[in-house]
C-alpha cells in the first residue's frame, strides 16, 4: 500500500457507530471561536456508501478508480455535496490536476457547512494551492478567512504565504507588515521571511532600511556567505563607499567573491578609498588566474591601479600590453611619458615612435614627449627635430619653442650643428 501523502492525510476519514462522518482535527483555538462552534455531523447513507467504497479504493492505491466513485454519487444533501467535493478537491490535488482541485474545493469552502476542523483544514488547502496556482489575491482573503474561523492568528507560515502573495502582487507595505508578523510568530528565524522584507524595501528604494534588514541577516545566517555580498551592494547604493570596500573585503576574505564583476569591483573600491597598491595586487591575482578576463580593459584598469600606486615602470609595461590589443597610439603614449619619467628614454622613445605609427589624436603631444626623452639621452639634434614638430601645434607650440631656445644654446656649447 503506498503513503499517504500530505493532501490526503488532510481528509483522512474515521468509523464511527458504522456512519461515515468527519473527523475531528487538533484545533488550537479555545473557547469562543467559530471553529469550536462547528460540529461535526454523518453523511447521509446513500453517500457514506460511495465515500467508504472511494476511499478503500485510495487506500489500495487507485486513485483514479477512488475518484470516478465519488464522481457516480449524487448527493441531494448540502452537507454531502460538501463532504465529497472536499474528496475531489485532495483526490485531483495529489494527481496535480489542480484546476480541477480548486473547482471542488471552492464548493466545499463555498458551502460553509462542514465540521470545525474539516472547513478549517479545506479553507487552508484552498488558500495553499491558490498560492502554488499564482492566484494570490484570492488565496490572501482565503487566508484572512481561516483566521477569522479558526481564531489561529499567530500562525507564522499562514502570515509567511500572505507576504509572499502581497511580494507577487507588488504590494510592499502589505508584504513588510505580515513578513514582520510571521517574524514576530516564528519559532526560529527564516530567512526567507527577511528577503521579502529585503525585496520589499528595495522595490520601495527604501535603501537604508534594506540595509538595516541585510545587516540583521549576517548576524542571524552567518552561514551565507552571499549576504556579505549583497549587504556590500546596497551599500553602493546609498553611496557608502567605505563600507562598501570593507564588507566587499570581508567576502572576499570568506571567498564569498565569486563573480568577475565582484572581484573587479573590490580593487576599484580600494583604489578609490587609497589603497592602490592592494587593490593592484588583487586584480592582478585574479586576472593570472583567469577568474578576470585578460583583455585591453581590465589590462589598462591593472595599469590604471599600478600608476596610482606609483609603480610607475609597472603601469607602462602594462599600458604597453593594453595597447598591443589593437594597435592603440594613445595607450603607446602613457607607456612612453611613464617610460621617460623613469628615466628610461630607448624604451620610451621606442613606445612613443608606435604611437605615431598607430596614429594618436594629438601628434604634437607625442612629438614634445620625443624631444624630452632625446633631451633625456643627450641627442640633442634629434630632439631638436621633435620640438620643432611640437612646435607647430597649437597645444604644445608653447613649450617646445622654449625647449628649442634651449637646444639652440646646448648646440653652440656643445658645437653641434642642428
Amino acid at each position: 500500500m503506498r503513503k499517504v501523502n500530505k493532501l490526503a492525510a488532510a481528509m483522512l476519514l474515521s468509523l464511527s457507530g458504522g456512519a461515515l462522518v468527519a473527523s475531528p482535527a487538533a484545533l488550537a483555538a479555545k473557547g469562543d471561536c467559530p471553529i469550536d462552534k462547528r460540529k461535526s455531523q454523518a453523511v447521509g447513507q446513500s453517500s457514506a456508501k460511495k465515500v467508504q467504497r472511494s476511499f478503500q479504493a485510495y487506500q489500495e492505491g487507485n486513485l483514479d478508480e477512488a475518484i470516478a466513485i465519488l464522481l457516480e454519487a449524487n448527493p441531494k444533501d448540502k452537507f454531502d455535496k460538501a463532504y465529497i467535493a472536499r474528496m475531489l478537491g485532495n483526490f485531483y490535488a495529489e494527481k496535480g490536476q489542480m484546476d480541477t482541485s480548486l473547482k471542488y474545493l471552492k464548493q466545499a469552502v463555498d458551502a460553509n457547512v462542514l465540521g470545525g476542523g474539516d472547513h478549517g483544514q479545506t479553507m487552508r488547502l484552498y488558500a495553499d494551492i491558490l498560492v502554488g496556482e499564482k492566484q494570490f489575491k484570492e488565496a490572501v482573503g482565503y487566508y484572512y478567512k481561516w483566521m477569522e474561523f479558526t481564531c489561529k492568528t499567530e500562525d507564522a507560515q499562514v502570515y509567511r504565504r500572505i507576504s509572499v502573495s502581497h511580494s507577487q502582487l507588488k504590494e510592499w507595505d502589505d508584504s513588510l507588515k505580515t513578513a514582520d508578523k510571521a517574524i514576530e510568530y516564528s519559532d526560529k528565524p527564516d530567512k526567507g521571511l527577511y528577503q521579502l522584507k529585503l525585496t520589499a524595501y528595495f522595490n520601495k528604494k527604501q535603501y537604508k532600511n534594506a540595509i538595516g534588514v541585510l545587516e540583521t541577516m549576517v548576524k542571524l545566517f552567518p552561514a551565507d556567505k552571499t549576504l556579505w555580498v549583497q549587504l556590500a551592494q546596497f551599500y553602493l547604493l546609498v553611496e557608502d563607499y567605505k563600507n562598501a570596500m570593507v564588507t566587499y573585503d570581508l567576502a572576499y576574505k570568506m571567498q564569498a567573491l565569486t563573480t568577475e564583476a565582484n572581484l573587479k569591483r573590490l580593487p576599484q573600491l580600494m583604489a578609490q578609498q587609497g589603497t592602490p597598491y592592494q587593490a593592484a595586487k588583487i586584480f592582478e591575482k585574479h586576472m593570472k588566474s583567469g577568474q578576470i578576463e585578460k583583455n585591453k580593459a581590465n589590462v589598462e584598469q591593472l595599469a590604471r591601479f599600478f600608476h596610482q600606486a606609483k609603480e610607475m615602470k609597472t603601469a607602462a609595461n602594462l599600458y604597453g600590453e593594453a595597447a598591443d590589443f589593437d594597435n592603440d597610439g594613445d595607450m603607446y603614449l602613457k607607456q612612453g611619458r611613464l617610460l621617460a619619467l623613469e628615466q628610461d628614454f630607448r624604451p620610451a622613445i621606442a613606445a612613443l615612435k608606435k604611437a605615431l605609427d598607430a596614429g594618436v589624436k594629438n601628434k604634437g603631444e607625442v612629438d614634445f614627449e620625443l624631444g624630452l626623452a632625446y633631451i633625456g639621452l643627450k641627442q640633442y639634434k634629434s630632439a631638436h627635430t621633435y620640438m620643432k614638430r611640437a612646435a607647430n601645434d597649437s597645444k604644445t607650440a608653447r613649450n617646445a619653442k622654449s625647449y628649442i631656445s634651449y637646444l639652440k644654446e646646448k648646440a653652440r656649447i656643445n658645437n653641434i650643428t642642428l
